[in-house]
C-alpha cells in the first residue's frame, strides 16, 4: 500500500460524495453523540469561513430535529470571537442568519490574547532575551483563548464543543495543537475542502463565504494555500485518490509525515 493510500484510508475519505446523503449521515452523528453525553446541545464558533459555515448548518439540523424528536430544547450555540475589529465578521453574522440561530454571543479575545503576549515577553526578558513575540506563536494564543473561551461557555451551559477540523487540514496538520485541534467532536473529517464546498453549497451557504480566500485569521494578510504552498485542488485531488504533480505530492507527503505529532497520542513512557 502506498503512503497515499494509507492516508486516505487514514482520514476516510471518499473519492465522491453525494452532498444530501453526507448530510444526513452527519446529522445523525451529531444527534446520537449529543444524546449519548446526555448533553444540551452544540456550540460552534462561527469564523466567517466555509468549514464553520458548514459545521453550523449540520449543527443546527441537529439539535432542530433533536428537539422536535424529543419535545426538549436542545440549542446550538454560535459564537463569534473577533480579535479586536475583524473586518469580515459580517460573514459570521450572515451564516448566523441563514441558518436561523437563535442563540449567539460574541466573545472578543483582544485583551486576553495581548495580556497573554505581555506575559510570554516578560518571560524572554527574565532569560535574557530581549524581543517581541512573534506573529506565529500570538497566532497559536489566539487559537487557543478562543478555545477556553468556547469550553467556559459549554461546561456552563452543557454542551458540546464542535469542531471544524477536516481530511484536507490533518493531512497537512494545518491546526493549532490544542486550540483549534482541540475539540469534543468533528462531524467534519473525513471530508476533503472540495466535498465541504460541495456540501457548504447543498446546505445554502451565503456566496460571499464560498467565493473568499480560506485563511485561520490568526495574523493580517495569512491565507491557508499562502502559508502552506500547497492549494486546495491538489490537496482534494490527492485525497481522492488521483495523480498530481510529484513535487506537489512529494511536498504534502512530507508536510504530512512532520506534522504527525499533532494527530498522535501524547507519547509517554
Amino acid at each position: 500500500m502506498s503512503l497515499q493510500q494509507e492516508i486516505i484510508a487514514r482520514f476516510g475519505v471518499k473519492p465522491v460524495i453525494d452532498p444530501a446523503e453526507e448530510v444526513r449521515r452527519r446529522v445523525d452523528f451529531l444527534k446520537s453523540y449529543v444524546k449519548q453525553a446526555k448533553a444540551s446541545g452544540l456550540l460552534i464558533a462561527i469564523s466567517g469561513g466555509i468549514d464553520s459555515a458548514v459545521a453550523t448548518g449540520l449543527c443546527k439540523l441537529s439539535t432542530d430535529e433533536l428537539s422536535e424528536e424529543t419535545g426538549r430544547d436542545y440549542w446550538t450555540v454560535g459564537v463569534f470571537q473577533p480579535y479586536g475589529e475583524q473586518a469580515d465578521i459580517q460573514d459570521s453574522y450572515a451564516v448566523a442568519d441563514t441558518f436561523k440561530l437563535k442563540h449567539r454571543v460574541e466573545t472578543n479575545i483582544q485583551d486576553a490574547v495581548d495580556e497573554i503576549a505581555l506575559e510570554v515577553e516578560h518571560g524572554y526578558k527574565s532569560l535574557g532575551i530581549h524581543r517581541h513575540i512573534s506573529k506565529e506563536a500570538k497566532g497559536n494564543i489566539k487559537a487557543r483563548t478562543r478555545m477556553v473561551a468556547q469550553y467556559a461557555l459549554a461546561f456552563d451551559l452543557n454542551l458540546l464543543v464542535v469542531g471544524t477540523d477536516h481530511a484536507s487540514e490533518a493531512i497537512t496538520g494545518f491546526f493549532t495543537k490544542w486550540g483549534d485541534g482541540a475539540v469534543d467532536i468533528t462531524p467534519l473529517s473525513s471530508l476533503n475542502k472540495r466535498q465541504i464546498r460541495q456540501i457548504a453549497e447543498y446546505l445554502g451557504v451565503p456566496r460571499a463565504i464560498l467565493d473568499k480566500a480560506p485563511t485561520a485569521g490568526l495574523w493580517e494578510g495569512q491565507t491557508d494555500e499562502g502559508e502552506l504552498g500547497i492549494s486546495y485542488e491538489a490537496n482534494s485531488d490527492y485525497l481522492e485518490g488521483k495523480a498530481i504533480d510529484p513535487a506537489v505530492r512529494e511536498k504534502l507527503e512530507r508536510q504530512y509525515l512532520k506534522t504527525e505529532h499533532k494527530r498522535s497520542p501524547i507519547p509517554g513512557i
